[in-house]
């Protein structure tokens, strides 16, 4: 079994359309795909959380989902808020452990990187089991701050980081944008490595699968999603 995490720099950087689109192209490739997604918030019982776009979006069918919390915020403050108990690291760690039969399991995170998940972030359980991390990142202004303290959290504490995404590439991009394709890999030392076209997660599961292969740098595509 092959591992990847999806965080981002921050909440609303399209996590979840990314998980998506990697599951789509892992698929093409005709590879078997789990998707874990250990924190949902702002969702409650019943309604279709991120795990449900990423099952329409991607195709994925073998899902997980170990807490849901109705208020939208971190983890761990939403679990206290609703007396829920507080998602655990090892809980979580097993949890990913149970989708192995899968050639890719791909891990979605909440917010950022180190949102607190329960007892734990995304990066202690990247350090855990051992697996890299994504970064989803924003296209415009602010972004090149983000994402060069997450991608430097990363490489303190050890952890490999897959390369960058951005989310949501604008039909019009603006100035910042644009200087931001050049300025994203220069400033964090790690490579731009895809980014999904805006508005893709409106359309429809068949033009989604048939383009997210493209979306990926085919070199990286080889060496992350064909594990």
């Amino acid at each position: 079994m092959g591992v990847l995490i999806v965080t981002g720099t921050s909440t609303d950087v399209g996590k979840t359309v990314v998980t998506a689109a990697l599951a789509a192209a892992a698929r093409a490739a005709g590879r078997s795909v789990a998707v874990c997604k250990p924190a949902q918030t702002g969702v409650r019982p019943g309604e279709p959380g991120d795990l449900a776009e990423i099952r329409r979006l991607g195709g994925v069918t073998r899902t997980l989902e170990l807490a849901r919390y109705p208020d939208p915020l971190a983890p761990d403050t939403a679990a206290r808020r609703c007396g829920s108990p507080l998602l655990t690291l090892a809980e979580t760690a097993a949890g990913v452990e149970s989708l192995a039969d899968a050639d890719l399991t791909l891990v979605e995170g909440a917010g950022g990187l180190l949102v607190r998940m329960g007892d734990f972030t995304i990066l202690d359980l990247a350090q855990k089991i051992n697996a890299p991390v994504l970064v989803v990142a924003a296209a415009g202004l602010g972004t090149l701050n983000h994402s060069e303290l997450t991608t430097r959290a990363l490489s303190a504490a050890g952890v490999p980081c897959a390369g960058l995404v951005i989310g949501s590439w604008p039909a019009t991009p603006d100035l910042a944008s644009d200087c931001n394709r050049a300025d994203l890999p220069a400033v964090t030392g790690v490579d731009l490595v895809g980014s999904i076209p805006q508005g893709a997660g409106r359309w429809t599961p068949e033009r989604f699968a048939d383009a997210a292969p493209s979306w990926f740098t085919p070199d990286w595509t080889v060496r992350h999603l064909m594990v």
